[in-house]
Parts: structure tokens; sequence; C-alpha cells
């Protein structure tokens, strides 16, 4: 019995190294987020080609520094929903690169659906950090849950909140998951050396 806890002892604490090692690329990731969710909170009634492009370059952008973290941080816990995440940031803002004149109604299916799979993805994320007692994961869920919340916003909304409520809730969502995870971040720089000690 002994071997099992000092097994998962050692897991534990090279978990919390891990995560202290990167900490720098989850705040760099955290902080052009919530600088990305400003600056989408600050143009919502931009027509509804140039709100495409941006929420585009936005995902995409998004996506691609996900992909980026996700894959330095490879054995952290939630990979595959980090995963799940960046590659669904990335296929979106193409998508809305790619046509951005189907409309704003469509475009707000689009968000919508973004809405839903990143919260449900978020909130698995941080399930799986809360099983490795990685601080600050009541963050992410919390930023989980808001992501269903807003989908659920613009969903009953339609097609009214198609002209007005597509940047201004991307940039509450970009906000949102941004200081997530710069609470982890930071969470991981100061607690890691304790957890190494365990």
């Amino acid at each position: 019995m002994s071997v099992n806890s000092s097994d998962i002892n050692r897991i534990r604490a090279g978990v919390a190294r891990s995560l202290h090692a990167h900490w720098q690329l989850f705040l760099a990731e955290g902080v052009l987020l919530l600088a990305l969710g400003v600056a989408a909170i600050v143009l919502p009634l931009v027509a509804t080609v140039a709100v495409a492009f941006i929420i585009g370059w936005l995902l995409l952008m998004s996506g691609i520094l996900g992909l980026i973290v996700t894959f330095r941080m490879r054995h952290a816990p939630g990979f595959v929903w980090s995963l799940v995440s960046a590659i669904l940031a990335i296929a979106a803002g193409v998508a809305l690169l790619r046509w951005p004149l189907s409309g704003a109604l469509s475009l707000t299916l689009i968000l919508t659906i973004f809405f839903v799979i990143e919260g449900v993805a978020s909130i698995f994320y941080a399930l799986e950090h809360k099983r490795e007692l990685s601080g600050r994961w009541g963050m992410m869920l919390a930023s989980g849950v808001l992501d269903l919340v807003l989908a659920s916003i613009i969903f009953l909304g339609l097609p009214g909140t198609a002209a007005w409520a597509i940047g201004l809730l991307l940039g509450i969502n970009l906000v949102f998951g941004g200081s997530a995870i710069i609470s982890m971040a930071l969470a991981a720089r100061s607690s890691a050396p304790r957890a190494a000690i365990l």
C-alpha cells in the first residue's frame, strides 16, 4: 500500500513541476486572451463583415497559441480537452474568415456552437485539473459554465442578438477565459515547489 501512495505522490510532484516549469506559457496565453477580449468588447457595433473578420482572426490566433501551449504541456492534465478547444478555435476562425458574408445569423449560430463545445471542454479540463490537485481549477470551471450561459443567451435571443451581441459576448468569453488561465498560471508558479516537497 505504501508503494502506491509513494507512486501517487511522485506523479503529483511531477505534474506540479511540469506546470511550474511552463507557467509563463500559460500566463502569456491568458494575457493575450484577456487583451483580445477587451478589444472585442470595445468594438461591438462594427459591421457584420468586419466582426466576422475580427472574430475569425481572434479565434484563429487563440487556437494557434492554445495549440502551441497544449503541445508544450502535453504531459499536463487536461491535454485532450485543451487540444479539442484549440482545434475548435482554429476551425471556427478559418470558417469565419473564409465565409464572412454568410450573414449575421450564420455567424451567430457558429459562435453558439463554439461556446457550447468550448464550455464543455473547459468544464472537463477544470475537472481533470481538480482531480490532479492543481490550483485555481474553479476559475476554469466558471469559465466553462459562462460559455454555456453565453450560448443560451445568444440562441434564445435570435434573431435580434445577431446584430449587437456577437462582439460583446465573445469579448466577455475571452476576458473570462484569459483570466482563468492567468489565475492557473500564477497558482502553478507559486504552488509547485510545495507540491514537489510532498
